[in-house]
């Protein structure tokens, strides 16, 4: 068995069955493609590498060989591996151009043809195969209004560009999981797709003092996860963070927040479609006192009082599903589902993730999904399967 046939799946099955053709140009980032062709095939892809001439100079075939499974493409000839890829009725699923040089990008804007890169790219549009362009350049030739120019052109015939990362004067290519999630969202069912999300993450910080707070214990996980999910199914998704132990992935757009006061004024100006609450948001928030309270002082009395309800600002303000979360401790499974129904009834939402916090473990976790019709349905296992099975239940409603 190839080493490329033992990782495929290893990750997730979201390309599974689909044909990716990877072809690679002439920048310093082709060495991150044998990574990126690695991750593809971590979610099931069948990747086969194309290489120009100037990437064989940075990366030998070899490499790409290695990591793919398949011999790589570095000349035309008479096999016409172009046609059998990426002609009409091809074997492609999608063309990945990355790196993207500014040469390639226009060259094909222009209907060049005069690489093994452009060749296929050329075909793709032509067949109506989708084509994802993931540019590398140094800022100011990524920046040159020509090179700009060519790159709208090529969104305008249906073509998607990875924006690169700008660092050390340089546009860097971008990651490959931001690569890797523009592939998924591209080919994954884009149930999503139009649809404006709010995620809410992470756990809300009341100040004490300048220097203490109260919070509640959250690492922003299911938070991340269901944004993450959200965007490869299509939406135009938008995570709110606070206090979180986990990265916000750089491809979706963040607002930050501290206090429940802060997320209760990023929800009255929200116009969601579907917003979703996995955040652990305090019911109350002590009255704050300026300076550090010393803390020879004695003892130390708080007086709590309660916070805005963010859940019931968000019902008036989201026009679909509002989705909240019930997180209890030491609770069977029917006392579990009877306070998930009385937090649906009391704010008024469509949809409630309940669970309970002993049975959370690292990246696994175990829910009961509850609707306003009292349907359920249970789930036990990772983090981002859940995402998963939250968003079909939003999605396409639960069974029964």
């Amino acid at each position: 068995m190839h080493p490329a046939d033992r990782i495929r799946g290893a990750r997730s099955t979201k390309l599974q069955g689909k044909v990716i053709v990877l072809g690679v140009t002439g920048s310093i980032a082709a060495v991150e493609t044998v990574k990126l062709a690695r991750e593809l095939i971590r979610h099931g892809a069948d990747v086969h590498a194309v290489m120009t001439g100037a990437a064989r100079g940075i990366l030998h075939p070899n490499a790409l060989e290695f990591a793919t499974g398949h011999p790589v493409v570095t000349e035309l000839d008479g096999s016409m591996s172009y046609l059998e890829m990426c002609g009409k009725g091809g074997r492609a699923d999608l063309l990945l151009i990355a790196p993207a040089t500014s040469n390639t990008v226009g060259k094909i804007a222009h209907g060049i043809d005069d690489t093994t890169v452009t060749m296929y790219a050329v075909n793709a549009l032509g067949a109506g195969i989708p084509l994802i362009l993931a540019p590398a350049a140094h800022e100011t030739m990524l920046d040159n209004p020509l090179v700009q120019a060519n790159l709208r052109r090529l969104l305008d015939l249906g073509a998607e560009v990875v924006e690169p990362k700008r660092e050390e004067d340089k546009a860097k290519m971008a990651d490959a999981d931001a690569i890797v999630a523009r592939v998924i969202r591209r080919l994954g069912p884009r149930d999503l797709a139009g649809r404006r999300v709010v995620v809410v993450a992470g756990g809300t910080s009341e100040p004490i003092d300048d220097v203490r707070i109260v919070t509640n214990r959250s690492t922003g996980a299911t938070g991340i996860e269901l944004a993450k999910a959200a965007f490869e199914h299509g939406a135009d998704v938008e995570v709110w963070i606070g206090r979180h132990e986990v990265p916000v992935p750089t491809w979706i757009p963040a607002r930050a927040f501290d206090t429940t006061a802060d997320l209760a004024k990023l929800a009255g100006k929200a116009q969601p479609d579907i917003a979703m609450v996995p955040a652990a948001i305090a019911d109350f928030a002590p009255r704050p006192r300026k300076g550090k309270i010393p803390s020879r002082e004695g003892p130390l009395v708080l007086t709590l009082d309660p916070t805005p309800k963010v859940l019931g600002i968000l019902r008036k303000r989201t026009k679909g599903p509002l989705v909240g979360f019930k997180a209890e401790s030491g609770l069977d499974a029917r006392e579990l589902k009877a306070r998930a129904i009385a937090l649906l009834k009391e704010a008024d939402l469509d949809f409630v993730i309940a669970n309970d916090v002993s049975n959370v473990r690292g990246d696994a976790t175990a829910i009961v999904i509850c609707d306003a019709k009292g349907r359920s349905l249970e789930f036990q296992g990772d983090k981002a399967l859940a995402a998963e099975r939250i968003w079909s239940a939003v999605v396409h409603g639960i069974p029964g």
